[in-house]
């Protein structure tokens, strides 16, 4: 029992260092995609000439 009981408890560790992980990475790309919706909604504000503009050849 005691055995089992030994390895029960190294693999919870492990399963909570292995969370704990993911969620540091989830995180850190929850924030890149922030940070890139940011930068893309800029770059549409920023770009030449107007969006309800006609064509030229009209």
């Amino acid at each position: 029992m005691e055995t089992r009981l030994a390895y029960q408890d190294d693999a919870i560790e492990t399963l909570n260092q292995t969370i704990t992980a993911q969620w540091k990475q989830i995180d850190a790309l929850t924030r890149r995609i922030a940070e890139l919706g940011e930068r893309l909604q800029e770059a549409e504000a920023n770009a030449p000439g107007a969006t309800n503009e006609r064509p030229p050849h009209y």
